[in-house]
């Protein structure tokens, strides 16, 4: 007995070591609820359709993702939020408990119900959250599956305790246009919510069951109790009534589709069959780690080992699932369409994820990838278009750029299987669109300076111009010899709007002449969420040719310098965009994101290492204020978690990773196939921040990049550092624009 004893407590002190270092547990998903980041703290799984999240219940710009750190109260807990991004929609499906020992409202969340909460009644990891109520002595408890929302209520001893569904509640730019709510019976309600905001025809339906049945409900439509047991209007709710003991907990499990009511059950049926809360909450838990595990990093700074996974986390948090168990969703065109083979997903922030985000789902999402580019092509059967910025079934056209084509295209060459020539077809078709001035540009070779407040002109050409390089590349590989050269010239349009006196490119008429009184450091209506100089860099398809175009290596790297150090004036306006500076650099805003890097064009690695160093250790926190600017659905977690492992993908679609620095001791990179990329340094100290040399599988680095094939092969990469700037070599290691049919 005493032997037996001793081998449990070995168990469990083996258990409990494994327990505490758990990769989840490194995730702190409350970075970026402070600050501009426009994060969520709620309970989501990767990808997942419903995202249960607290709503403060104010709007504004801070709370854009429903919740901000600095408030003091909760207006109840909505199953749908956006991560990260500057729009204000969704908070779908609003629930909120209640007893009688508050019953204050105020104007400022448009008299809903509220409780005060304290940040040290509070908790946060992934696929959970929980908060005390402190007004009613409600403990909340959120986690969710891919399409269910469960909540756990904790009573105290009330003789009318209340669970509000409140169908009405809208914040920001989100409205409903048709709500409706059906009584099924006492534990069971059934509905449907639409509304419009930044995209234009959402549709959410529910079904949601409770644990323990009510005793009876008040149904309201635009704040009127009526008698019915269903309703239709446009702000509709009901409150549930019941007797709870103290200690009583009620478990609420919503389950949704955006087709019909019957994809809202088979949601239900399919992935949230009980109600123990706490087995959904283990199996969240367990998804997130088998996620997270994808990448193991060895530090000793805790810090960074919690900037890193919760990274690892936000970029799991978009694109989400929109088709239902049955397959069924709501499409782009407004028919209810069905996803064959297939899971149909959205929330495509492509303007950002384009960038880092889609390259990295390419090494760690390679079961993913697939369904990702086959959502964009059903986007592009439905409205004829590549998506621009989609959500729940809808074209935002925020933004600019066709920049599904650079991921359809990176995922072509990577060896993902969809229908090319339909890929292909669609990438032409979104090149051919005459709408967001694509047709000016293909007529004049650049987009002219308009009078609209966001004409954007600069930015649409240098980023149309990139993605007819990805089209040309693709149309080069399909033997399409006139559409490769056809966009091989329309990807050298960035050349007609380069102004050789100011050195920068210029917002130029319709005639021709460039606009007068322009100033590099000002921001302009021609420029998207940026000035000139956070634009000029961006010709990502061929830098050696803007280097040339600026005048030569030595003109280019003194500009490049100049990025860092050209400080804004105290006097000078900063739009609300302009995050994360450094010099005229804004690690906020996503073209900035891949300027660090061009060192390495120049043969000047150690330049890109301690620019990168500077932003990865300056621009990202452990802290709530963590995030520098907006997060974006995964870009700015993305380019940390790519730069902190040394490499990043200047040019997104050409199948390499430029080179910077780890930041960590050593990382694993777990791949399919039970392969794995090894990520090892030699003379690691925080103050090391250079790279001596590289060595891949053995062998020296001679180039300032690696290929994708090269990690997902396996292998093991060796980063030699120290605490000193290498000079420049003789030998020429500078990065060369890869041959169309050489790109991978």
């Amino acid at each position: 007995m005493k032997n037996l004893g001793l081998f449990l407590l070995m168990l469990f002190t083996v258990s409990a070591i494994a327990q505490k270092h758990r990769l989840t547990e490194y995730v702190n998903p409350f970075i970026g609820t402070d600050g501009p980041g426009n994060t969520y703290p709620g309970a989501t799984v990767p990808y997942g359709m419903v995202q249960l999240s607290p709503d403060n219940g104010i709007g504004g710009w801070d709370r854009i993702a429903g919740y901000f750190y600095q408030d003091s109260i909760i207006s109840g807990f909505s199953h749908m939020h956006l991560s990260g991004t500057g729009a204000g929609d969704l908070y779908d499906i609003l629930v909120m408990p209640t007893n009688t020992r508050f019953s204050k409202r105020i104007p400022e969340n448009n008299n809903k119900p509220f409780s005060h909460f304290s940040h040290d009644k509070e908790e946060a990891s992934p696929g959970y959250y929980s908060v005390e109520l402190l007004d009613y002595n409600i403990k909340a408890e959120l986690t969710a599956t891919k399409r269910t929302g469960i909540q756990q209520y904790t009573f105290p001893k009330d003789s009318l305790s209340q669970i509000h569904v409140d169908l009405g509640y809208a914040l920001n730019w989100d409205r409903p246009t048709e709500t409706h709510i059906n009584v099924v019976n006492d534990s069971v309600i059934e509905g449907f919510r639409k509304s419009t905001g930044w995209a234009n025809d959402q549709r959410v339906y529910f079904v949601m069951k409770l644990s323990k049945p009510f005793k009876s409900f008040k149904l309201f439509e635009n704040g009127n109790l009526v008698s019915e047991e269903q309703i239709t209007g446009t702000d509709t709710k009901i409150i549930l009534n019941y007797k709870t003991t103290s200690g009583e907990q009620i478990v609420l499990k919503t389950g949704v589709s955006s087709a019909n009511i019957e994809g809202a059950y088979a949601s239900l049926l399919t992935e949230a069959p009980h109600f123990s809360f706490d087995k959904y909450r283990a199996q969240a838990n367990d998804i997130w780690e088998r996620e997270l595990k994808k990448i193991k990093i060895t530090t000793a700074n805790k810090d960074q080992k919690s900037v890193f996974y919760t990274m690892m986390y936000q970029s799991m948090l978009a694109p989400t699932l929109l088709s239902d168990p049955n397959g069924n969703y709501k499409g782009a065109n407004g028919e209810v369409e069905t996803a064959k083979g297939f899971e149909r997903y959205d929330t495509f922030s492509l303007w950002d994820t384009f960038r880092a985000a889609h390259p990295l789902y390419t090494i760690i999402q390679q079961e993913k990838v697939p369904d990702f580019i086959e959502s964009m092509l059903a986007h592009y059967q439905e409205t004829g278009l590549l998506p621009v910025w989609s959500m729940q079934g809808n074209e935002t056209n925020m933004m600019l750029g066709y920049h599904a084509v650079p991921v359809v295209v990176d995922a072509y060459f990577k060896g993902f299987e969809f229908d090319a020539e339909l890929a292909y077809k669609a990438c032409k078709a979104s090149a051919m669109a005459n709408d967001r001035e694509i047709d000016v540009y293909r007529e004049l070779g650049y987009v002219p300076a308009g009078e609209d407040n966001e004409d954007w002109s600069v930015s649409k050409t240098l980023e149309y111009a990139y993605d007819d390089w990805c089209i040309a590349m693709f149309a080069k590989d399909l033997g399409k010899t006139a559409d490769y050269q056809y966009f091989q010239k329309r990807s050298q349009y960035w050349k007609n709007i380069y102004d050789e006196q100011s050195s920068f490119f210029r917002p130029k008429t319709e005639q021709g002449e460039f606009v007068e009184d322009f100033v590099a450091k000002e921001y302009t209506k021609y420029f998207s969420e940026s000035n000139a100089w956070q634009y000029f860099w961006f010709v990502p398809q061929d830098i050696p040719a803007l280097i040339k175009e600026v005048g030569g290596e030595q003109r280019f790297e003194q500009k490049l310098d100049s990025m860092f150090t050209y400080h804004p004036l105290a006097t000078d306006k900063l739009p609300i965009f302009s995050t994360g500076m450094i010099g005229q650099y804004a690690h906020g805003n996503e073209p900035s994101h891949h300027v660090a890097y061009l060192y390495n064009y120049l043969d000047n690695p150690s330049e890109t290492q301690k620019r990168v160093r500077e932003v990865l250790t300056s621009q990202y926190k452990n802290e709530p204020a963590g995030h520098c600017g907006n997060e974006d659905c995964g870009q700015m977690s993305s380019w940390y978690i790519f730069s902190s492992l040394g490499f990043y993908p200047v040019n997104p679609a050409q199948g390499i990773y430029i080179l910077g620095a780890p930041l960590f001791e050593s990382a694993e990179i777990n791949l399919p196939g039970n392969k794995m990329f090894s990520i090892k340094t030699e003379n690691y100290a925080p103050e090391n921040m250079y790279v001596k040399s590289v060595h891949l599988n053995g062998k020296k680095l001679d180039r300032a990049f690696i290929t994708h094939k090269e990690i997902v092969s396996g292998g093991e990469l060796v980063f030699k550092m120290t605490d000193k700037p290498e000079k420049k070599k003789s030998k020429n290691r500078k990065i060369k624009t890869p041959k169309p049919n050489k790109i991978y």
